[in-house]
This record gives C-alpha cells, structure tokens and sequence, in this order.
C-alpha cells in the first residue's frame, strides 16, 4: 500500500479488503470489490470506517483515470462483454474515447451519511474516500480525474485537497458551486420527498420529485421537439403527451433509488463550495448552452479563477444537463484530447 504522508491527515486506508470478484473483458482486467477505509467526515466527530465499493477495469499497470458521474450514477461506468452496459460504455470501454486498453479506469459508489455515521456528506468526503482508496490499490497518482455532473464537483473538491495525487482535471457539467436556482429546484424536489415521509407516500413523492428533476436536466428544445402534440381525454382528465414520459422516469427511479440517499446526495450538491483558486491543476471543462443546472456563466467564472491553465469547450446540444449522457460521438475527441 502507497503511504504518502500529506495524505493522512483527512483520510487514511485500512490493509484489509472486502472479497475481490475479478472478470476479464478480452484481455482486460475487470475488478469490482470494496475496500474498508477509514475517513474523517467534514460533518462528522471523529474517525469512521466505511467500505468503500469500487470498479477497477482496465489493461493491467496502465495509468489510472478516476471516472464518476452524477448522484444516480454508481460504479458501474463500464462493463465486461456478457454484462449488461455501463451507464457510461459508449465512452469507456476498449478502443472507446476512454479507452481500457490504454487506461484503467476507477470508479467508485457514491457514499451516503448512513455509511458514514452523519446527518450529511460533503463533496470532500467523497474526495477523501477516492484518496483513501488509491492509497489502499497502492496507487500514488491518477492520471486524470473525468467528472460529471456532482463528480465534477468532487473532482474539484478532490484537485483542491489533494492536487498532488491526480495530473489533470476533465470537468462536465459540474463547478466550483450550485447556482442559486437550481439550489431553489432541488430545494423543491426534496421538500416533496419530506412531505412523502410525513405522509406516508414516501413511493409518490420520490417519484414526483424525479419528475421535477427531469424539467431541469433536459433542455427546451428536446422537450418542445418531442411532446409538442395535444392533450388526450384519458379516464376522468385530460392527459399532456410529456406526462406519460415523466410518470415512466418516476417509476424507474424509485425501482432502483432510495429516497434517504436522495436526499443526501441531493443536499451535498448544494453545500458544494471550492474556492477555484485553491485548485493549480490543467483542467478541461466542457459546458452546453441549453444545461440550465449548470449555466455556461458559471464556468466561465471557474475557467477564469482556476489557479492551473483551463479551456472551456461548449457543444450544443438540445439535451440539457444530461447532454453528457447523450452526446458521445461530440465528447469523444474532447476527452480523447484531454486525456493525451
């Protein structure tokens, strides 16, 4: 295991690790494990263990590029052949921008207060918890931090605390804070979720809170293109063509998402704060027009205060803040680029 001192003050690893699970994809090396590690929480009084689940998948030795995505994402970035895809395989994955003959990628779960002993998780946790395992896998340095969405914001909080532990930082619709707006939507969406525990439609409220998220990540044009049609008399009301695709999101989320971890991941996006100045690494941020969680202003204000050199790439796109989930074949040579 890698030591290095400046390391230990927020986080520290434990030797023992959880059972390991390793599969191959061609001649790639697929593990997916979990390591119990021993963090500070921000929020916190004192040390706690936690087991930290993690994807390692990659040509063996290859430099490590750490990759994570927004609050519903999990570890899973990619995946062996006979498995069901990554949520980001398009572009991770042998021969693909992010490619695992070359590279090997880290991801990890997100961690919830639960885990950690707290009534809240910072984007600094998550950050620690990343260290912490590079420390256990006896990784020194990452190559490269891919954030997106609340994984740009741990990227930053990440070069910010610990810049000696990763070279560069690619950076997707995610800076150095929220936007009071969208604070003031996810605000909303978790005051829905309180009122379903209160009164005992916890499935209901989750649901319409996923509905509500889904006007912020997706932009206008996407929406005005594809539920542009009439209402249709359907029972006892009038049904909005964009409502049955709302109604189909909200089932789906509360199939696979818990509302107490909702509601912590939720929040760690709005208590987000890092002083761009503290952060001396080259960076890559790339932004869309029609992203109105994260406005192209906003990293504009982060490009302009980074301490380390910075580009700002801007691709349309109609998809919103998920434009990073649906736009591969634009993101492909950005990130290969920024990787190189």
């Amino acid at each position: 295991m890698s030591q290095l001192p400046e390391t230990r003050t927020p986080c520290s690893a434990e030797v023992i690790a959880l059972p390991v699970a390793p599969r191959a994809r061609g001649g790639l090396g697929v593990q997916r494990s979990a390591r119990r590690l021993v963090l500070n929480p921000k929020y916190g009084s004192g040390p706690r263990e936690v087991d930290v689940r993690y994807l390692w998948s990659g040509a063996p030795d290859a430099p490590t590029v750490i990759v994570q995505g927004g609050i519903s994402a999990n570890r899973d970035v990619t995946a062996p052949a006979d498995a069901a895809p990554g949520w980001w395989q398009e572009l991770v994955a042998e021969g693909a921008a992010i490619d695992l003959s070359g590279f090997r990628v880290l991801a990890i779960d997100w961690l919830t207060p639960a885990e950690l002993g707290t009534a809240t998780i910072s984007s600094e946790d998550q950050a620690d918890a990343l260290v912490a395992l590079l420390d256990a896998l006896g990784i020194a340095r990452a190559h490269a931090f891919v954030g997106s969405s609340y994984g740009a914001m741990v990227a930053l909080a990440f070069a910010a605390r610990h810049p000696q532990r990763v070279g560069r930082l690619v950076l997707l619709c995610g800076a150095h804070r929220a936007h009071p707006l969208s604070t003031a939507q996810r605000s909303v969406q978790r005051g829905i979720v309180r009122l379903g525990q209160q009164s005992g439609q916890l499935d209901e409220a989750l649901a319409l809170a996923r509905q509500l998220a889904m006007t912020t990540y997706r932009g206008s044009a996407e929406f005005g293109r594809r539920f542009a049609g009439g209402p249709e008399w359907r029972g006892d009301r009038f049904h909005f063509p964009v409502e049955d695709y709302l109604e189909h999101q909200g089932r789906r989320f509360v199939e696979r998402f818990d509302a107490e971890r909702f509601l912590a991941l939720s929040e760690s996006i709005d208590l987000h704060d890092v002083a761009p100045e503290q952060v001396p690494l080259p960076a890559t941020l790339i932004g869309f027009p029609s992203d109105r969680l994260v406005p192209l202003a906003d990293l504009c204000e982060l490009q302009r205060r980074l301490r380390g050199p910075a580009t700002l790439e801007v691709v349309e796109s109609p998809y919103g803040h998920d434009a990073f989930l649906k736009e591969p074949e634009q993101l492909a040579p950005l990130l290969r680029e920024a990787l190189r």
